[in-house]
């Protein structure tokens, strides 16, 4: 059965058939205002495309091919990113609510996160070397083997990193950061 091509093609919720993106590989293209939760993403190819406003929580992602994909004001609550083809796997968020999102063990250097909300997001051994979380809400995330060298965590809030299970070398903090990284050594500190 031969798949779909689609290129520089904008979808909108009227372009789908019962609510339903079709199977096949999207170039350069984009997807606005789709509310799709608990879709079967799975196989997809996306390659240079644009999610904007779109809801896809719960989505499967299983085999999912993302390169170059930028998600910006989505709710992806719940999804399964470490299930996604690792080659050439690259992906950015902006104004994104991504809580319960999974990055487990996905290789995801210099990502750029932006305005997200990143709530018990798991992250356990993902490579995030140089990755930048720009005013984002790490609230309850998870980084355990996680490689954060040369990251910036400057204008994150809420993250608890535990420096002796994560690689931290020349990330980038803040001092308002530091309680972050010693909430796990059960230290009294006075100002």
């Amino acid at each position: 059965m031969q798949e779909n091509y689609f290129a520089d093609k904008d979808f909108t919720a009227s372009d789908l058939e019962g609510n339903v993106l079709p199977k096949g590989e999207y170039d350069n293209c984009k997807f606005i205002q789709l509310d799709i939760p608990d879709a079967d993403l799975s196989g997809h190819i996306f390659m240079d495309c644009t999610f904007e406003s779109c809801n896809l929580g719960n989505s499967k992602l299983q085999g999912t091919s993302m390169k170059s994909v930028m998600f910006r004001n989505c709710k992806l609550t719940g999804l399964q990113f470490g299930d996604c083809h690792p080659f050439l796997f690259a992906v950015s968020f902006e104004d994104c609510r991504m809580e319960y999102v999974s990055f487990h063990a996905r290789s995801m250097k210099a990502t750029k996160f932006k305005k997200c909300q990143l709530i018990e997001t798991d992250f356990t051994e993902a490579d995030l070397s140089g990755s930048h979380f720009d005013e984002c809400d790490l609230r309850g995330a998870q980084f355990n083997g996680a490689n954060l060298e040369k990251a910036d965590l400057r204008h994150a809030v809420g993250f608890m990193i535990d420096p002796a299970r994560t690689r931290l070398k020349k990330a980038k903090l803040r001092l308002q950061g530091l309680p972050g990284l010693l909430a796990g050594l059960d230290l009294s500190i006075e100002p």
